[in-house]
């Protein structure tokens, strides 16, 4: 028995998805020919796709705290499992990911079929390289108009001790909002490196005191990661109810404008 299937992932076909994502069911389920899809909580807010980090999978505990805390703010998650890591789980041999084309390739083909079972708009996320992916099909020409928002919890702005290594060249393709939930100490991009890069407009800083790239701080501080990751969550939460509300406004005008003419 695989990994997944040992698990409790109850085996779907694709065209299921709707009526299982319409529901107020929390549970996982393995879709046929793509893999394995937690959902998590109700879509009272809005709906996020959102991919795990490049060392472990969206089990971790770090990604159960997050997702599960903003399921329950309102925002229903649905979380993957990239190809390179259900090698990891049936085999139990770490292995890296692939180039991140291919993963970006992988996140919209997710993307692609779940945007399309609902009239609502699907916003993009992710932990770390996950986040990373997510911005990166944020900016692809054919997305533009269609990613609602970004939300990623430690962006990865540079690998570990090569600070001056960017991954910042297609942030300007991104015009919907982007929050970055970031620590404070994060090596992959801390407040002092960060504060001195040129972002976009449209791209939101909220910094977890202290944290480190899982938002983990130092004892001393006094605080704690549980804390913190619930700080991100409510964050978050709040940057897509006011996003979602600004969008229902400008929906307003226009049909306003559109009946007055």
């Amino acid at each position: 028995m695989s990994y997944y299937a040992s698990s409790g992932y109850v085996e779907v076909h694709p065209e299921a998805l709707k009526n299982i994502l319409s529901s107020r069911v929390s549970r996982c389920f393995l879709v046929q020919g793509k893999g394995p899809l937690a959902i998590h909580g109700e879509a009272t807010l809005g709906r996020l796709l959102f991919a795990h980090g490049a060392g472990a999978g969206h089990h971790s505990p770090f990604m159960r705290q997050f997702v599960t805390t903003l399921a329950e703010l309102g925002i229903q998650v649905l979380c993957i499992d990239f190809p390179y890591m259900q090698q990891i789980q049936e085999t139990g041999k770490r292995r890296p990911p692939p180039p991140i084309a291919k993963t970006v390739e992988q996140f919209t083909e997710w993307y692609a079929l779940l945007d399309d079972l609902f009239i609502e708009p699907l916003w993009v996320g992710g932990k770390s390289m996950g986040g990373r992916v997510a911005t990166l099909l944020a900016s692809q020409s054919s997305y533009v108009a269609t990613v609602p928002g970004v939300i990623v919890a430690g962006y990865p702005f540079h690998p570990t001790k090569v600070p001056h290594k960017l991954r910042l060249d297609h942030w300007p393709g991104i015009e919907c909002p982007l929050l970055v939930l970031q620590g404070e100490r994060d090596p992959f991009g801390t407040r002092d490196e960060v504060e001195s890069y040129e972002l976009p407009p449209n791209a939101q800083l909220a910094w977890l005191k202290d944290g480190d790239h899982d938002f983990k701080p130092r004892r001393l501080s006094g605080l704690n990661q549980t804390v913190l990751i619930d700080e991100a969550t409510q964050i978050a939460a709040s940057f897509v109810r006011a996003q979602t509300q600004d969008a229902d406004e400008k929906t307003q005008v226009l049909d306003e404008g559109n009946t007055l003419v």
